[in-house]
């Protein structure tokens, strides 16, 4: 089992961190000690100050797959989840300025919020238009909608499948829109999707 991310998905969320939009979808990964399942709560790590939340709806593979065509995407999938993508920011400017992988700052283990259910995406109202929100105590801070996707979900399954042989139980964190922030320890971060809760995360 494998997790890729993708990165700078939402043009609003590029811009809020002074990034260029990407003109290929940016993908990067996460080992399996990066998932955080189960409610449980995240400890805050020791190797940051400036610990950020990005929510994001996640897709459990269904089938094994490469090369995937655009005309068969969409039977690859149809699981959706609610992930947070934890980013250690502070260790993410440091590499970026460097010129270095984000590893250490994406990869760490339990960097990868993810719900203990998921969601049949076909009964959903639209599944090319899947809203998702999160909260942080309680105040909404991330609102997204898949329609607002720069790659949507079959474009990523497409481009993904090109270099990492998809299989039956990978998970694909589709991006996050705007809003993502800091968090400290007592933080609770709640998460929907099309207002149905599905994750709950304290930081500690």
């Amino acid at each position: 089992m494998k997790i890729i991310c993708v990165g700078r998905n939402y043009v609003a969320h590029a811009a809020e961190l002074g990034n260029e939009v990407p003109d290929s979808p940016m993908l990067f990964m996460k080992p399996h000690t990066a998932l955080l399942i189960d409610n449980r709560p995240l400890y805050y790590p020791d190797f940051t100050n400036d610990l950020h939340y990005e929510a994001e709806l996640v897709l459990k593979i269904s089938k094994n797959g490469r090369h995937i065509q655009p005309e068969f995407a969409d039977s690859y999938y149809q699981l959706i989840g609610f992930g947070i993508d934890f980013t250690a920011r502070d260790l993410q400017q440091k590499c970026k300025e460097k010129g270095h992988p984000w590893e250490i700052a994406k990869a760490w283990d339990n960097s990868a919020a993810l719900s203990p259910s998921f969601i049949d995406v076909n009964s959903l109202p639209d599944r090319s238009s899947i809203k998702f929100e999160m909260t942080l105590n309680g105040e909404v801070v991330q609102q997204g909608d898949s329609s607002l996707m720069i790659y949507s979900f079959n474009d990523i399954i497409c481009y993904a499948s090109r270099f990492f042989k998809l299989q039956t139980g990978d998970y694909i964190y589709t991006g996050t829109p705007a809003g993502v922030g800091p968090v400290k320890r007592g933080d609770i971060l709640v998460g929907s999707i099309e207002g149905q809760k599905m994750l709950e995360c304290e930081i500690k």
